[in-house]
């Protein structure tokens, strides 16, 4: 590799420093004139060391597979080829399935090698957010899995802009064409464009808190942002010896950003799996099978691996060097199972949203292990603050509330803007900061502490979204006059959405009813969304302008704020 592409900066754990503030002091960011992540997380390790694996995908059974990193680059060659020659080019966006499969992170280079841009959307989206998103994103083309295909078959005329369809696999239909016949008969050779580390490389919508769901447009320089949270991550680990996983499909910011790039710019292989629904078992078997050292999940799918009986004699599970989660907090039964099930393994916790990504995080490198109800220390590189909501200055003070911010100006990681929401992107960026929205405190040590959410954000298996859609989805139903929803406290998955309904005088209640509107949701939105409890009330507790009061929705169902 040449001295050029290493980029010295991002190798601060090498440096030998004993604490996080010398690294900080050494730390600056380093962002080459021209940036492209195709380049950086493939290319110059086809370069180096293409026979290294670069992907491990596991299918079940006996069927598994392993890429290197030249496999990958002749993969993503052939279909930036085959996009080519379907006038898909720069300025253009590709939306890609979120399935953990090779297809779908051979779409993503494939696009930024053309200087095109990637739209990451989750299987499980239903009709109205899928046609939302596709629409919304202007997308040309789709690169879409099985689990969402007949979804999206049922909305692929009302989107003009899209022209291309193809599917993973030989599943495909009229107007379609699958990933092999596609770059069947393409070169192996392509030159990625060169692209500046402003150009957009990818859109992720938000969940949706207040209105529909915005997307968060992310330049190439966004994964350079990553990668200090991604070594505190790693144990400040970035050997050969080192084998990533994250559960969660690849289409969210903490997921295809966080857990699948960073480890390929690390020349880090990642292991995935296309299967369906979570299978808590086979997250062990995958662990000893590929010697995994970092497993990525959500809190929800630690307590489903807790409910399998001695895993930990029937597994090898030795290799595990660091188990990290986020989404929500960890209870301490989480924490004291995942260190005596990984004996050799770190807990560690971390915090980042789409507008942003990984900002906040333990680092047991620098001695900053997990501590129950907090949520690690700010990751090198980055200004964080807590602001005081009146004045909008830093609190100084441990122990006391305000909004978590980070300095904009300078950071590579942070979003550029809202697409085609100018408004929205002033009201997230004031006076130099980058506001989260959500309520924290920070002790004496630097730990910081989540107390609130200034939204209406329900987060659930570590999916975040927010009621409005859920509203709107349950309105279009004819039976359905009035629509709340809130989240509500569940044992497995944290919160579940609960609506409340009124219905039109000529429809009444049952159990036929309820089951129908919560069908009527999933089959809309995202199979996480729909409302798991559903209450018919016979009106709706609003403010004197008619705004629906979930406040008041919370304090019925006795929910503290």
């Amino acid at each position: 590799m040449d001295d050029i592409d290493r980029l010295e900066n991002y190798y601060f754990h090498e440096q030998g420093f004993e604490t996080i503030e010398e690294a900080n002091a050494w730390f600056e960011w380093e962002i080459p004139e021209t940036f492209n992540i195709a380049h950086y997380v493939c290319d110059r390790w086809a370069a180096t060391k293409g026979n290294d694996v670069a992907l491990h995908i596991e299918e079940g059974g006996e069927r598994r597979s392993a890429y290197t990193f030249r496999e990958l680059q002749q993969y993503a060659n052939r279909f930036a080829s085959f996009l080519e020659s379907r006038e898909v080019g720069p300025g253009d966006r590709v939306a890609v399935n979120g399935t953990q499969c090779l297809q779908s992170l051979v779409a993503h280079l494939a696009a930024f090698k053309l200087g095109a841009s990637t739209v990451p959307l989750s299987v499980l989206l239903g009709s109205d957010g899928l046609r939302y998103r596709l629409a919304d994103s202007e997308s040309v083309a789709f690169v879409v899995g099985q689990g969402a295909i007949e979804t999206f078959r049922e909305i692929r005329d009302d989107l003009d802009a899209l022209e291309l369809v193809v599917t993973n696999e030989s599943f495909d239909g009229t107007g379609e064409i699958n990933f092999w016949d596609a770059i069947e008969g393409h070169s192996n050779d392509f030159e990625t464009r060169e692209t500046d580390p402003e150009d957009e490389a990818c859109i992720i919508y938000t969940s949706g808190t207040t209105g529909k769901p915005k997307g968060a447009v992310h330049a190439h320089r966004h994964l350079l942002g990553l990668l200090p949270q991604f070594i505190s991550l790693q144990r400040h680990e970035t050997g050969e010896d080192q084998v990533a996983r994250t559960i969660s499909e690849w289409s969210w910011i903490m997921s295809l950003n966080q857990m699948v790039f960073p480890p390929l710019f690390y020349g880090i292989p990642v292991v995935g799996s296309p299967g369906g629904s979570f299978d808590a078992e086979a997250e062990f078997e995958l662990i000893e099978r590929f010697d995994i050292t970092h497993l990525n999940l959500p809190p929800t799918a630690v307590r489903m691996m807790m409910q399998i009986d001695g895993a930990d004699e029937k597994y090898d599970l030795e290799s595990l060097q660091a188990f990290s989660t986020g989404g929500e907090s960890a209870g301490e039964s989480i924490i004291d199972w995942a260190t005596s099930t990984f004996e050799n393994a770190a807990f560690i916790e971390g915090y980042g949203a789409t507008e942003f990504g990984g900002l906040i995080c333990d680092d047991p490198g620098f001695d900053y292990t997990h501590r129950t109800g907090y949520f690690g220390i700010p990751s090198i590189g980055h200004e964080v603050a807590v602001l005081d909501r009146d004045t909008m200055e830093p609190i100084e003070e441990p122990g006391e509330t305000g909004e978590l911010a980070v300095r904009y100006e300078g950071d590579p990681m942070l979003f550029v803007e809202y697409l085609e929401r100018p408004e929205k992107t002033a009201e997230k960026i004031q006076d130099g900061w980058l506001l989260s929205e959500d309520i924290v405190s920070f002790n004496e040590d630097g730990y910081f502490q989540f107390h609130a959410r200034d939204n209406d954000l329900i987060i659930s298996s570590g999916y975040r979204f927010g009621p409005d859609e859920i509203e709107e989805a349950l309105v279009t139903h004819e039976a359905v006059e009035q629509a709340g929803v809130i989240g509500v406290p569940h044992e497995t998955r944290g919160e579940i959405p609960k609506a409340f309904v009124v219905l039109n005088d000529s429809y009444d209640p049952g159990e036929d009813r309820r089951s129908a509107l919560k069908q009527h949701v999933k089959d809309r939105l995202a199979k996480y969304e729909y409302p798991r409890e559903l209450e018919f009330v016979e009106e709706l507790p609003r403010t004197s302008t008619g705004k629906l009061r979930r406040t008041a929705l919370r304090e019925r169902h006795d929910i503290a704020e």
